[in-house]
């Protein structure tokens, strides 16, 4: 009961809400406004024009991205950004093999780990905020440790690929937009449109998994309805928009994992509508209320769900290869 004078535990509850929302606003309106001036957009060619995707004509797609690649690096060191230059020139190695390439502005990749023709089990990442072609080394990191996990955990006779999906625009951690679903909106039907061009690709029994991260799970959950997807598995989130798993209206098997060192868990699940616009992601991924099949990821860090060796990561890959018996919980 609430003594004479004293604010109710609701109205507590909404002047904090207030007040957060008001103070993440402020974060986010002037620190990208402030950096906005500081990265010069860079030069690239545009994209090449690639034939429709099927397993035959894979090698193909590899060459012209590779094509691209190179010639992005060279523009980019001629304009002095050596960062990128390194970056560029990393993808168009040999030994990588992209899908999708774009150098212009923040940039966008698919990469594939694996041979993606003959696969029976993929995994799709999708990454979160700060993920761009001058971050992507890290993004192959995560990717390349999956990979590496799944090859060796793989029963005999199963093959496997991972993709690294870079396919959208994704937001700094401190602005506007990764308070809102407003680029996970924009990137959602491109996201679906890859998984099904991917299937003229693939074997017809293959199975997938998208295994996405942070904001990258704000992608997913408003890519989710319609998903061409066996599983969906959701690490470090901080929502999806939807207020349990019957409201990502897909088939798949929704799947959720929070470290115990993951600074995300202080991030409150709220979502309110403020000048036009709705801020916040809603219920909590790992709580009961969401729904999900709720796994073990220990004590990961934000940026940790793909260490070697980790809970999260041996979790992830039995995901992917369907060893969901395998999966320890939370």
């Amino acid at each position: 009961m609430t003594r004479a004078g004293e604010p109710s535990s609701r109205t507590r509850g909404r002047s904090w809400r207030r007040a957060f929302l008001a103070a993440l606003l402020t974060t986010a309106i002037a620190a990208p406004l402030s950096a906005a001036t500081t990265h010069p957009r860079i030069p690239s060619p545009r994209p090449a024009a690639l034939p429709a995707l099927t397993a035959a004509t894979l090698p193909t797609t590899y060459e012209a991205n590779r094509a691209d690649a190179t010639e992005a690096a060279r523009m980019a060191a001629a304009h002095g950004d050596s960062h990128r230059a390194a970056a560029d020139r990393a993808l168009a190695a040999p030994s990588r093999h992209l899908l999708t390439f774009d150098g212009r502005g923040t940039g966008r990749a698919t990469e594939v780990l694996g041979d993606l023709a003959h696969a029976d089990r993929i995994a799709i990442l999708v990454p979160g905020s700060d993920t761009s072609l001058d971050t992507y080394a890290r993004f192959h990191k995560a990717a390349a440790a999956l990979y590496t996990d799944l090859t060796h955990r793989a029963a005999r006779g199963t093959r496997v690929a991972v993709i690294a999906w870079l396919g959208y625009e994704t937001p700094a951690t401190v602005s506007t937009t990764v308070t809102t679903t407003a680029r996970a909106d924009e990137a959602a039907p491109h996201l679906r449109a890859f998984v099904r061009d991917l299937r003229a690709a693939t074997k017809p029994q293959a199975r997938t998994a998208l295994l996405c991260h942070s904001y990258g799970t704000v992608v997913c959950g408003r890519a989710a309805p319609g998903l061409d997807a066996d599983d969906i598995a959701l690490v470090g989130s901080p929502g999806t928009g939807a207020g349990s798993v019957a409201g990502l209206h897909t088939r798949a098997r929704i799947w959720a994992a929070r470290g115990g060192d993951d600074w995300i868990a202080h991030v409150p699940h709220v979502s309110a509508h403020l000048f036009g616009t709705t801020i916040g992601f809603g219920t909590d991924p790992v709580s009961h209320a969401f729904g999900a099949r709720v796994f073990d990821a220990a004590d990961a860090q934000h940026s940790g769900y793909f260490t070697p060796g980790s809970a999260s990561l041996a979790n992830l890959a039995r995901i992917t290869l369907g060893e969901t018996s395998e999966v320890t919980r939370a």
